[in-house]
């Protein structure tokens, strides 16, 4: 037999026991900080491509490195823009000596309730006015800044085929998840962002799942900043929600 087999061929009872002991002594997701150890230990750029390839960029974007994915900056780069990826470590002072156009905050793994450094951070480019997008922890870190909480999941929401309402357009959107985490807001109005007494003005969740009702997504009403909860860079996998670079693209543009 297989080692880990019993006599029907299935798995023996000390293996299922190893297997079962193994998970409960894995660490505890929430209370964990991990895009530090996802990050880029260096910035690095990304020039626009395609159609786009040797000319100037339409626009420029800081990207905060929080456990990117590949396709990301190139989603940017296909539509003209350069992008400058660059370390969780980064400073506000770092991302604006760059005079960036934007900046978008990415997917990573962890714990949106311990992000303190990316929430002020945000807050900072918030403050500049500058055009911000964020996908996943990127939306989490937005929320928190927007002084909305956070919370785990009672079951994370992975994988594709995920239904996703754009109640803007009243669209569903059939979308990529892998997050445990969600932000707590008010979903059936707009409400005034909790921080500082309403310093960032309007909020409202511009994407709900259609599976929990869980906020996937949230726009700013007075302040050129958005972000989704799934991901829309997905490859492989659905390519709903890649309207939402453009949108990013048109924001800077609009913002100048």
């Amino acid at each position: 037999l297989p080692a880990g087999a019993d006599d029907a061929g299935g798995p023996s009872a000390a293996a299922v026991q190893i297997c079962l002991e193994a998970v409960r002594s894995a660490p505890q997701m929430a209370g964990a900080a991990l895009a530090a150890e996802v990050t880029t230990p260096q910035g690095y750029v990304v020039e626009p491509s395609g159609e786009f390839a040797g000319r100037e960029p339409v626009a420029v974007v800081a990207a905060i490195d929080l456990g990117i994915k590949n396709r990301t900056p190139w989603q940017l780069a296909e539509r003209g823009v350069r992008v400058h990826v660059l370390p969780q470590s980064t400073t506000l002072d770092q991302v604006l000596a760059l005079h960036p156009d934007g900046v978008f905050f990415s997917n990573g793994p962890g714990d949106p309730g311990t992000a303190d450094r990316e929430v002020e951070l945000l807050r900072g480019v918030l403050d500049a006015g500058l055009p911000f997008f964020g996908i996943c922890l990127g939306n989490q870190v937005f929320g928190r800044a927007l002084g909305y909480g956070t919370y785990k999941l009672g079951y994370g929401h992975r994988g594709v085929n995920q239904p996703v309402l754009d109640r803007a357009t009243g669209k569903v959107e059939i979308t990529a998840h892998n997050h445990g985490f969600a932000v707590d807001a008010p979903v059936e109005e707009p409400s005034l962002a909790p921080y500082d007494g309403g310093r960032y003005g309007r909020v409202e969740v511009s994407h709900v799942g259609l599976n929990d009702g869980v906020v996937e997504g949230l726009r700013a009403l007075d302040l050129p900043a958005f972000s989704v909860q799934y991901h829309p860079e997905a490859a492989a996998g659905p390519h709903d929600g890649e309207h939402l670079f453009d949108r990013f693209v048109r924001l800077m543009k609009e913002a100048r």
